[in-house]
């Protein structure tokens, strides 16, 4: 009887045991599961790559806010899309201070119905364009216009524009700096018919002060200033000038006279206005 008594309690001892380890278990496993990284959450901490630098970069995709005035709608277009303009000018030679000069007057600091409607900045056609369309009154009524999903294509068009069109390689003669060059040779070459469109880019370069863009890419260690303060001596290119004539004419050199406006080659076109050195020098 003793035996059966003892059996019985060794018996109930083993089960005890049995369903104790099998519960530790289970709590061991839902830990284990609990503890997995899901990677539908931000992992950043353990892929040492930081969100915030994502978060904070401009969205190019979302036209410029139609409350904003005129003079906020450029300083947010300036932070929005300088980046956009640096990038292009490091890939094709076209001043930043250009293409955001040039966007922001022909999209109204992105405010016109074509930009707001298209993400389309600069006013290109469709032409060989396949992508989506617009269609917008402009030289005729309802031309088509192409549309961009992100206004960063929209500068990448124009940066091809430039670059595969026979009528503006004279531009890439010039320095990448020499902001004024290239607004007179844009308008010399056709861009637009606009007689005051060197002055209009020129006059919102230096007001916004988009030329320490160029700076920035080219590394340039001197301020803006310093280049352009100094009182320059220009000349006005005549019927019959050459190079040498102009450079005998003011004591300066053909080298010297070619490195003051950024030339590459001997030629000149009437009415090119050309710095023929300054008192500093």
């Amino acid at each position: 009887m003793n035996y059966r008594l003892i059996a019985g309690i060794f018996a109930l001892c083993l089960l005890v045991a049995s369903c104790g380890t099998k519960k530790k278990a289970k709590q061991n496993s839902t830990t284990q599961r609990t503890t997995k990284t899901d990677p539908r959450k931000d992992n950043s901490t353990q892929t040492g790559v930081s969100t915030q630098t994502q978060t904070d970069k401009p969205d190019t995709t979302k036209a410029t806010p139609k409350e904003l005035s005129y003079q906020e709608a450029v300083a947010w277009y300036i932070e929005t899309f300088s980046q956009v303009a640096k990038d292009e000018m490091v890939l094709y030679n076209i001043p930043a201070s250009i293409t955001m000069a040039q966007g922001i007057l022909e999209s109204g600091a992105g405010r016109s119905d074509l930009t707001q409607r298209a993400n389309n900045h600069f006013g290109i056609k469709c032409h060989e364009w396949t992508g989506e369309r617009v269609y917008h009154d402009d030289d005729a009524a309802q031309e088509c216009f192409r549309k961009y999903k992100d206004a960063k294509y929209s500068f990448r068009d124009h940066s091809l524009f430039l670059t595969q069109r026979r009528r503006y390689s004279s531009l890439f003669d010039l320095r990448q700096d020499d902001y004024k060059g290239w607004a007179r040779g844009l308008k010399k070459a056709g861009y637009a018919t606009d007689p005051k469109y060197p002055s209009k880019l020129i006059s919102i370069i230096e007001r916004y002060e988009l030329y320490k863009l160029d700076d920035e890419v080219l590394g340039n260690s001197r301020g803006r200033s310093a280049r352009t303060s100094s009182t320059n001596k220009t000349y006005v290119v005549k019927k019959g000038d050459t190079l040498y004539s102009i450079a005998k004419r003011h004591n300066i050199t053909v080298e010297q006279l070619k490195a003051n406006n950024g030339l590459r080659s001997n030629t000149i076109s009437i009415g090119q206005s050309l710095n023929v050195g300054s008192e500093k020098n």
